[in-house]
């Protein structure tokens, strides 16, 4: 505790997924104790809670693929180096790292050794590749907080006890039901036509839209009753945009559930979106593509037979994923004749949904979180 009286947590997320939960934990421990002093690395949503600035933004923080991290891997060591400073100059009660793994765990290993108390927050995959890791996790991570329903048990078979919490998108999907528009309102306040919607999510890295909008773009000429939305990434600058899209082109930022929401069907990067797409209930194609060099790394590294959280889950293809060489126009538009109304794949994968809510339990995760941290870090 600090000097002050108040108890002092440094939260650290990456990317605009971690960004989200960290600002819904952030009013869930301000719900149960006003007096917190925060500091923190993340994005808008973060510093609209807190009134405060990030001590770094995840518009500078996010880089993906190996080649990726290579190439940017002298901005990473001076990220790495700025923060261990930040946090001894801030002298926190503990730290919440928040995903954001390459980063995270050489940072609870730090902190652990500065006698730190150290939680984290959406594990890590080692299920999926390094699993050699998790003696690291149950060295350096003092609280592990797991957000999917198979974590916990893989962890028991390293006999590290971790806390499952239910899925954080549960929770964030039923605040925004609150506020939701309805199609037409959609339609009508952005000034679209009145024609049905595809949603297009390209992801919120530069590196994965240069790979991608392009192909999913090229995907569409052929609905012409149809209108395409992209979800632009609020953390980018919109010019970067420019070089994929006709002055014609729909793209809204900041309005991702929005977008889905008014859509029949969507064209999704892999990641945290395809979940949000699936629990908004939009039939959806699952789109991949990384360097070669990435891909092949990723290739022999990588043990898992899926790679969309939806199918993870379930531990069954329920939506199609074009990786790699399959990730190209032609496929994406066979696959989304079938999930638009009419389509042949469209009731199955909506009912497969419904289940996959069912198994995903309850909300509340920012809440147990917040609760659990608040017990323990005194």
């Amino acid at each position: 505790m600090s000097n002050s009286g108040k108890l002092k947590i440094y939260i650290i997320s990456g990317e605009a997924s971690g960004d989200l939960h960290g600002s819904n934990v952030m009013k869930a421990l301000l719900a149960e104790e006003k007096e917190i002093e925060f500091r923190f690395w993340g994005g808008d949503k973060m510093s609209e809670v807190s009134g405060l600035k990030p001590a770094k933004h995840i518009k500078d923080l996010a880089f993906m693929g190996f080649s990726e991290v290579i190439m940017n891997l002298k901005t990473i060591l001076n990220n790495i180096k700025f923060c261990k400073k930040d946090i001894e100059e801030f002298k926190p009660d503990g730290v919440l790292l928040i995903d954001y793994p390459g980063f995270n765990l050489r940072i609870a290993e730090w902190a652990k050794e500065k006698g730190i108390k150290v939680y984290y927050y959406v594990s890590p995959q080692i299920w999926a590749w390094k699993q050699n890791r998790v003696h690291k996790i149950k060295r350096v991570v003092d609280h592990m907080f797991t957000i999917l329903p198979f974590e916990k048990p893989f962890y028991d078979k390293f006999n590290y006890d971790v806390e499952y919490v239910g899925h954080p998108l549960l929770d964030a999907i039923e605040q925004y039901r609150e506020i939701q528009l309805s199609p037409e309102e959609f339609r009508k306040q952005n000034n679209l036509a009145d024609k049905p919607i595809i949603a297009i999510l390209p992801g919120s890295r530069k590196q994965e839209i240069s790979k991608k909008l392009q192909v999913m773009l090229e995907a569409t000429k052929d609905f012409k009753g149809y209108q395409f939305i992209i979800a632009g990434a609020p953390s980018l600058d919109p010019e970067f945009y420019n070089q994929f899209i006709s002055k014609d082109t729909n793209i809204l930022f900041g309005k991702t559930y929005d977008i889905l929401s008014a859509s029949e069907a969507a064209i999704v990067t892999s990641g945290t979106a395809t979940l949000e797409t699936a629990l908004l209930n939009i039939p959806e194609v699952v789109c991949y593509k990384a360097s070669p060099i990435s891909y092949s790394i990723a290739k022999r590294l990588v043990k898992i037979k899926f790679i969309s959280l939806v199918n993870l889950i379930m531990d069954e293809e329920i939506v199609k994923e074009l990786i790699q060489h399959d990730c190209n126009a032609k496929m994406i538009e066979n696959e989304l004749k079938q999930i638009v109304i009419g389509g042949n794949k469209r009731e199955l994968m909506l009912s497969k949904y419904a289940e996959m809510a069912e198994i995903l339990g309850g909300g509340g995760a920012s809440k147990k979180v917040a609760h659990s941290l608040l017990k323990t870090i005194r």
